[in-house]
């Protein structure tokens, strides 16, 4: 923690990019405790578990100190006129906002045993074994018998993967590959005591599909979704059981990373939501909590920072590499055009106008070269150029 503390004390020119990028993002933080929409620990563990950043945003500004960050505002303020760079309220008695999660541990409200995935994609692999290796049956869904054999033939590469590494052994492979059955129809999940979701974040896509989780499904088992950035509470108003409808948004790759956000709508039963935090907790992840609101907690902070150190770059204030320098330097795991490449341009592209048409902030209009590379096609490291040529 002194490591960055020191770094952004500094007066070199890397230091001056990483506060530039790093206080406005500081300050997004302490507004959001303010507004009460999480707490101070949920806010902090998510970008540590989500991002892998190694100090959470408001632990930082205790650290470094509100009236040094406030000074730095002030500064930035000063210099370019936006608002969001006016130090938030909130900064002069941070000590005093956004209480701590409870340390009561959240228990399963409702029986859990049997788990439905529907998705055949990367991160619906992922959640799939993710619950087969921690003892629960699994029913995953594609819709194609080619599509259904890849989900297993993902995770079974996983699985070897980990025995080679000696994380996991042979019996105890077979033993995860025992609990889960693939069908093409999703009748199959008609018993099952929680759906997991993970398909294309499309609305459309998710109405139709909650629609007939509604109708397949039996009464009292939940039904979650993973998106990341689409309203829970049209989801949840497409069935009959609103109160049974919660998002459980897993990060990618979800077998490894550990961050899990519960995003509870106005309609989510408590015990719902209690519920999917126990469950998250039992298969070895770090539930966060919050409310049905665009980009959740570390998007909302993430992509305001990226799309920051866009157009930093587009103002000369430091080339590609050097501004990722900058950041991995302040003990960053990536710097920002690093990890829009690893993302993918269309997708930051994609959260960043949502955060937009939700919070209507026009210091956060997505930088004109990540709109010109998603037009021109270069989405990042999956098309082999992005930022960078891979």
């Amino acid at each position: 923690m002194q490591e960055i503390v020191d770094r952004l004390a500094a007066t070199d020119r890397g230091a001056e990019i990483a506060r530039t990028l790093l206080l406005p993002y500081l300050n997004h933080a302490a507004t959001m405790l303010a507004s009460g929409y999480a707490t101070r620990d949920d806010i902090d563990a998510a970008m540590r578990f989500g991002c892998g950043y190694p100090i959470g945003p408001l632990a930082l500004i205790d650290a470094v100190g509100p009236d040094t960050v406030i000074a730095g505002l002030e500064k930035l303020h000063a210099e370019t006129g936006d608002p969001l760079h006016a130090p938030a309220p909130a900064l002069s008695d941070l000590a005093s906002a956004g209480a701590s999660a409870s340390s009561e541990e959240p228990q399963l409200r409702r029986a859990v045993d049997t788990i439905g995935v529907v998705g055949t994609g990367t991160m619906a692999s992922g959640i799939a074994e993710v619950f087969a290796k921690a003892g629960h049956d699994v029913v995953y869904v594609g819709r194609s018998q080619e599509k259904v054999d890849g989900v297993l033939a993902q995770i079974t590469k996983s699985l070897d993967k980990a025995v080679s590494r000696g994380k996991l052994d042979e019996a105890g492979r077979g033993a995860v590959l025992a609990r889960l059955t693939g069908a093409t129809s999703r009748e199959a999940l008609a018993d099952v005591d929680v759906v997991v979701e993970a398909l294309a974040e499309d609305m459309d896509l998710k109405i139709e599909l909650f629609r007939d989780l509604d109708r397949i499904v039996k009464q009292g088992a939940i039904l979650a979704t993973t998106t990341s950035s689409l309203s829970i509470s049209e989801i949840a108003a497409s069935t009959s059981r609103p109160g049974d409808v919660v998002g459980i948004h897993f990060f990618n790759p979800a077998p490894v990373m550990k961050l899990v956000e519960v995003v509870s709508a106005e309609s989510t039963d408590p015990e719902v939501a209690e519920t999917a935090k126990a469950l998250s907790t039992k298969v070895g992840k770090h539930p966060v909590s919050c409310t049905d609101r665009a980009g959740f907690i570390v998007n909302a902070l993430l992509f305001p920072y990226l799309n920051d150190a866009v157009k930093l770059h587009e103002a000369d204030g430091g080339s590609l590499e050097e501004i990722d320098t900058a950041m991995k330097e302040t003990s960053l795991p990536m710097g920002p055009f690093e990890l829009l490449d690893v993302v993918g341009n269309d997708v930051s592209l994609a959260i960043e106008e949502t955060l937009v048409g939700a919070f209507g902030h026009a210091g956060w209009e997505p930088a004109p070269t990540l709109v010109r590379l998603v037009q021109e096609g270069k989405l990042g490291r999956k098309t082999g150029e992005g930022f960078y040529t891979y």
